[in-house]
């Protein structure tokens, strides 16, 4: 079991023979676990030091000339500090620049507040031409930056700090891309959607609720931008409610990305797992998911809620 972050600095290795591209960091290359391709590939490698914004400006000028480049820095100076670089000088004009943002969320743990990003997914959803990848484990992390790579235009990966349990083990299979999620488990009664670290909960609780004789269908929601709107419709039709569930924040997130589509689609009933609106605070990952409702159990009470609501019951 390893982060997705680190996974992400293993694919860029794993991958360079293969693909032509550049990487650059802003000085956290040992966080954003680049430091290996440095190591492996200085010639392709350039540290920015701490001027992310900068490094998208010379990530867009790379791409002008036909490069291929990974900009990797937190998520929180990456769509926070350096929007406007983004937006203006990748989305805008559509260039081929590959955005790695790690420590998403507040699981990453006591950095506090300032460094836990929870609206990152909700600006880059809003940016034209930004197509969105949040892997949930190593093997998912892997297929999606090699996706990322193939992609022509800008992408925008968010990844973890935490060890992330391996998700897709034995018999399932990974089939996540661009406009693609995942169903890793079936069932009739409810639909849970997650992304990231929430997928392996997600998955704690449908095992939790198969007790109570309530079966889940569960898919990893990968590509939150284009999202895979046909297996979502697909399963919401036969259980008639869902729940979602992220590390980040309620409005523009994955929670809104998927009421987008079924108010206008399918209405059903939905209830977000997420952060409410507020800013992260210090402590330890788990005490942190205790605190902002991100455990197994609070996505069992949002499933309880939802069927309650789906049967007229409150």
């Amino acid at each position: 079991m390893s982060s997705t972050r680190e996974a992400y600095g293993a694919a860029l290795t794993e991958l360079a023979d293969k693909y032509e591209f550049f990487v650059f960091d802003a000085d956290l290359s040992k966080a954003t676990q680049t430091v290996h391709f440095a190591k492996k590939y200085p010639g392709r490698f350039t540290d920015m030091g701490i001027a992310e914004c900068n490094m998208m400006g010379y990530a867009a000028g790379y791409a002008a000339s036909g490069a291929v480049v990974f900009a990797s820095t937190f998520a929180a100076f990456a769509a926070g500090r350096a929007y406007d670089q983004i937006r203006n000088s990748i989305a805008y004009p559509n260039l081929n620049v590959k955005i790695a943002a790690t420590h998403g969320g507040v699981l990453i743990g006591a950095d506090g507040g300032s460094h836990q990003c929870v609206e990152d997914l909700a600006l880059m959803r809003a940016v034209p031409n930004m197509t969105i990848l949040y892997p949930a484990d190593t093997t998912e992390t892997k297929k999606c930056v090699e996706e990322a790579i193939q992609y022509k235009g800008p992408v925008y990966l968010r990844f973890g700090r935490l060890d992330s349990p391996e998700i897709y083990t034995g018999n399932r299979v990974c089939r996540a891309g661009i406009g693609k999620g995942t169903l890793v488990n079936e069932g009739q009664d409810i639909t849970i959607v997650a992304v990231g670290d929430l997928v392996s909960r997600a998955l704690e609780t449908a095992r939790i609720m198969e007790k109570d004789g309530i079966s889940a269908d569960v898919i990893d929601m990968a590509s939150v931008k284009p999202m895979d709107e046909d297996l979502l419709l697909e399963s919401v039709k036969k259980t008639g409610c869902a729940v979602t569930a992220e590390d980040h924040n309620v409005l523009g997130g994955l929670g809104g990305a998927v009421s987008e589509v079924l108010s206008k689609k399918y209405p059903v009933p939905v209830e977000m797992i997420g952060i409410q609106d507020e800013f992260g605070c210090s402590g330890k990952p788990e005490e942190l998911a205790e605190y902002y409702g991100l455990t197994s159990k609070n996505i069992v009470d949002a499933v309880y809620k939802v069927i309650k609501r789906k049967e007229g019951k409150s």
